[in-house]
């Protein structure tokens, strides 16, 4: 979805670093320093001089991953090289640059002459957004709807692709208005009609259509900050969650956690967000620290509206590779976002022009119980006896909410006692409506692709797919995919007064079509375990982690040949499994912007590669179809949606008795 870039709404601080020396850093997946921001952009802005270089995402250029994992088995942790990836603007040509900070030099820059343009920075679209408001058509379509420009604010959007065979030589958004004029909720209000197309490289205006007026919505009831609530039946007492000995886990200037059994790494990103790494758990049984999770992150969010009018056909977003998850995140506000027992983690970014960025509080790590029992059991079979036990469920949570122009993503991931990683995404934030002449149900006689939620205001249908890159090492890097088909088998020869019974069919994928699942297909009910084979437990069973799909599975509902499903082929199935491969991290390919869908997840897995007792990758998509309902006006209550990844003959038993 499009940003709305304001700057006292993301509070940014830009600042240069003035520091002689390094900040000090052990761990090999920690994000880019300050320090090594500042250092990247001197290394490229030197390199190019007097060339105008624009900066479009930086990020640590991890090291591979056997040096990753040799670093973690050595007991003095030597420190590995440092590097960062660096895609900018340079003439009007995409560069991909590697830059080595330990030998302050650049040691690769390719030329990207392929589809697809890198993410948008925050800087050229607000330049695009103030655009409209000094041209001179615009000025008269405003004063034609009888509209005070002082009261419109704009904001630009990605414009895909559809169909075009050679490869578009400018960078583009077209750009839509709102009227505020009694209200802060903008997304509630838009001016329809107007499309306005900007080429971001020029920052000029290349086109400008004022097809037709609409009525714009009132601002009567599109309020969500007033200080009045409404009147309850029955008014709910504060909660304050308190921790008198303080919280349980530990946080190290590195961004290692530990809590419980549990030690992972976390660390933020400008396109990816929060990312969890070198996720193991201790092993009380085998006193030992065992690994379950490599790295694990957002790899795209696609966000495809089903609206076909002039003004909204192109709206469909892949938000962290156009917009950015991470640079999209925003400062979480203590007992808030997150309870008074909360732990925050900073991030880094740079701007446009190389300054580094400063995001407070982007992270937050806590402590949750919400009353819910780990296990339990009474027993009163004995004769003369209660028996009873009870294990409250206490977990450690490690947020980020990203505002991606309307909505709020609220991305969790939940460590358990259990072993389990719980991870859930919500969906909150303002609906993007489009502004009708309808005013009631009764008068609509065609297809709007959307819902009546107020007055000339429609609710766009639309979908949110969230794709996660899961790089499972179970109990060591050479693992397998299962799929454990449950089946129905009919009773035969009269052995039971039974007709049928189910049984589990295991079947392990040989190549990357093998492990390819559609969920809710005819295919019937199935597990989806990521094994170690070469290690069992002592009664026999393979060793693994169980991928458990949320509530809402969802599968595209677009033709596969139309343009937006083509760059979104990721979402066709729900779980895809692939080799290792450090350079695949973005399912919808490191150019979104305006991309073809021919560098996706789904063009890499074509090559069918084998897969088993391998290094592998699991990528999980689910979402929801969302169709709008009054309920979601003015602004919308959090929908919540994810997956668990759960210990299946993990341990040799219940590993929290």
């Amino acid at each position: 979805m499009p940003l709305f870039f304001k700057i006292s709404h993301f509070f940014f601080y830009f600042f240069f670093v003035i520091s002689s020396s390094p900040l000090e850093y052990n761990h090999p997946l920690e994000s880019l320093t300050l320090f090594e921001l500042t250092q990247v952009t001197n290394i490229v802005k030197n390199s190019y001089f007097p060339l105008n270089v624009t900066f479009h995402y930086v990020g640590l250029n991890e090291p591979n991953k056997q040096l990753v994992l040799s670093w973690l088995s050595s007991t003095d942790h030597p420190a590995l090289p440092r590097k960062a990836i660096v895609i900018t603007r340079i003439d009007q040509k995409t560069h991909e640059i590697i830059v080595d900070l330990s030998s302050v030099s650049i040691l690769s820059d390719k030329i990207y002459n392929g589809h697809g343009y890198p993410m948008l920075t925050l800087q050229e679209q607000t330049a695009a957004d103030e655009l409209p408001l000094s041209y001179p058509p615009f000025i008269s379509s405003i004063k034609k709807r009888r509209l005070k420009l002082k009261e419109v604010v704009c904001q630009g959007f990605a414009v895909g692709w559809y169909g075009e065979k050679r490869k578009s030589t400018n960078r583009i958004v077209k750009v839509m208005c709102y009227y505020l004029d009694g209200t802060v909720n903008l997304y509630m209000r838009p001016i329809e009609g107007i499309t306005i197309t900007v080429l971001l490289d020029q920052m000029i205006i290349a086109s400008y259509i004022d097809r037709l007026i609409v009525p714009v919505p009132k601002a009567n009831g599109t309020d969500y900050m007033g200080s009045k609530r409404r009147r309850s039946s029955h008014e709910s007492n504060s909660i304050k969650i308190v921790q008198p000995d303080g919280p349980s886990f530990t946080l190290d200037n590195g961004n290692t956690v530990r809590w419980g059994d549990w030690k992972f790494h976390v660390a933020y990103d400008m396109r990816a967000g929060m990312i969890i790494s070198l996720a193991s758990i201790f092993d009380a049984d085998k006193e030992e620290f065992r690994s379950v999770l490599y790295r694990g992150f957002v790899s795209e969010v696609f966000v495809p509206y089903m609206d076909l009018t002039e003004e909204w056909y192109y709206r469909t977003y892949f938000d962290a590779g156009e917009y950015g998850f991470g640079l999209c995140a925003v400062e979480l506000e203590a007992s808030k976002d997150c309870p008074e027992n909360a732990k925050f983690i900073d991030g880094y970014f740079i701007s446009q022009d190389g300054t580094p960025g400063k995001m407070p509080n982007v992270i937050c790590i806590f402590e949750r119980y919400a009353g819910d029992i780990m296990w339990r059991h009474t027993e009163l079979a004995i004769p003369g006896k209660v028996i009873r036990k009870v294990r409250p469920e206490v977990s450690l949570v490690v947020r980020m909410v990203s505002t991606v122009g309307n909505y709020d993503y609220i991305t969790d991931y939940e460590f358990k006692q259990s072993g389990s990683i719980k991870v859930t995404v919500g969906l909150t934030g303002l609906l993007e409506v489009r502004g009708s002449i309808y005013t009631h149900n009764d008068q609509i006689k065609e297809d709007v692709y959307g819902t009546l939620i107020a007055e000339n205001t429609l609710g766009a249908y639309h979908d949110h797919f969230f794709t996660y890159h899961l790089d499972l090492d179970v109990d060591g890097h050479e693992n397998s995919f299962v799929k454990n088909n449950l089946k129905t088998r009919r009773v035969i020869n009269k052995s039971s007064p039974r007709k049928s019974y189910w049984t589990v069919v295991s079947e392990t994928a040989e190549t990357e079509s093998d492990a390819r699942i559609q969920l809710g297909s005819s295919r019937g009910a199935l597990e989806m375990v990521v094994v170690n084979p070469n290690k069992k437990t002592e009664v026999g069973n393979e060793i693994g982690y169980c991928l458990i799909p949320g509530g809402s599975a969802t599968s595209p509902l677009l033709k596969d040949n139309d343009y937006p499903q083509i760059r979104g082929g990721f979402t066709k199935y729900n779980v895809w499994v692939t080799p290792y491969n450090k350079s695949e991290k973005w399912a919808g390919g490191l150019y979104t912007d305006q991309s073809h869908g021919d560098d996706t997840l789904a063009i890499w897995s074509l090559r069918d590669r084998e897969i088993k007792n391998t290094d592998i990758v699991l990528w999980y998509t689910f979402g929801v179809h969302h169709v709008p309902k009054q309920e979601d006006f003015p602004i919308m209550p959090t929908l919540s949606t994810g997956f668990e990844l759960k210990p299946t003959n993990f341990f040799q038993h219940n590993p929290v008795l």
